[in-house]
């Protein structure tokens, strides 16, 4: 009985890959496109916070906590704020990273902060006090990116402290827990990649090569465990199913964008979208959400699924197109033209 609505992160992903895909084609379906998205997470901000944010259009309810409908969270929030860097970048309007930047108020100013000694961790929530890595790095990765464009001393200083919490936790063979409560003490692959992502991106950022020796641990149990020989990309690192879009996805995002590190990153991006394709992907166009031992899930979920590969495959044409002298581009289909009624 949940009205249809539009989910905010789901736009936030949306937007991120349009921008992107309007930055390399020129095509004016993709900018119209991204403002049509943009128009609608205007819309769709939560309402009484410090700062610009973003929850889901529904209540939920995690493992651990209860969050009513718009409930901003850092997740989000970050994905939302960091499309509309995206956008900042592809368009020139100042008044994106303004948006995000108001938003960086929300993470320092609404989230309540878990301290061990120097280091801290944001919650997922202003209603929360989890300790959760992937949503701690994620806060942390905005407001490095934004400092990385406004230059101010006291976001890095922040990012700086709450991204110590994450390098304390990291276990010995490279790998981190979904959180730091005991119903948190799993490891898997999107949110292992998350965290990847944030920690490679944050490096660049603040040219902190300290952490390089993290990341490369990090990457190393990633490649090692997450996949089989063919491309699958394991949903936990020590079971297999159920194989889910969104590894897919976060896969070819993290393994493409750390392809600066090794070239085997993106051999085996690739090799991951081409097994994405030929097993998750209908005849349609669309991409199924799980593939379970004897059956497979094809319901065409448009946040956790469309969204999620769109970007993958956008970030995928966009690392291939710097190294383009060197790499052979994944042929993709000419998928329908999109409609600018979102």
């Amino acid at each position: 009985m949940i009205k249809k609505d539009y989910n905010p992160k789901g736009l936030g992903l949306f937007l991120s890959a349009v921008a992107r895909l309007y930055q390399h084609t020129g095509e004016e379906r993709y900018k119209e496109l991204a403002y049509r998205f943009i128009d609608l997470l205007f819309k769709r901000q939560s309402k009484g916070y410090s700062g610009t944010c973003w929850g889901y259009n529904f209540d939920w309810q995690s493992k651990a906590f209860f969050l009513p409908q718009y409930t901003p969270t850092v997740v989000a929030t970050s994905f939302v704020a960091n499309a509309f860097l995206d956008a900042y970048q592809v368009f020139k309007e100042k008044q994106f990273l303004k948006i995000a930047r108001d938003s960086c108020n929300f993470i320092c100013d609404d989230l309540n902060r878990t301290h061990k000694g120097e280091a801290f961790c944001f919650s997922y929530s202003p209603l929360d006090k989890t300790t959760i890595h992937n949503a701690n790095i994620l806060g942390v990765h905005l407001l490095a990116r934004t400092a990385s464009f406004t230059g101010e001393d006291e976001l890095k200083e922040i990012a700086s402290d709450s991204i110590k919490f994450v390098i304390d936790h990291q276990n010995p063979d490279g790998s981190w827990y979904y959180g730091t409560k005991p119903h948190h003490r799993w490891i898997d692959n999107f949110h292992t990649g998350f965290v990847l992502e944030c920690l490679f991106d944050y490096v660049n950022f603040t040219s902190k090569s300290e952490l390089r020796s993290n990341l490369k641990r990090g990457l190393e149990f990633y490649g090692d465990n997450f996949f089989l020989a063919d491309g699958t990309p394991k949903y936990y690192h020590d079971r297999i199913y159920p194989i889910d879009i969104h590894s897919c996805a976060q896969s070819i995002i993290s393994l493409s964008k750390l392809s600066s590190i090794s070239k085997q990153n993106q051999g085996l991006a690739e090799k991951v979208t081409r097994w994405t394709l030929a097993n998750m992907q209908d005849s349609q166009g669309y991409f199924y959400f799980q593939k379970k031992k004897t059956f497979t899930n094809k319901i065409a979920y448009t946040r956790w699924s469309q969204a999620w590969m769109l970007k993958a495959l956008v970030t995928l044409l966009t690392v291939q197109r710097k190294h383009s002298e060197k790499a052979q581009p994944i042929r993709v289909a000419e998928p329908p033209r999109l409609s600018t009624e979102a």
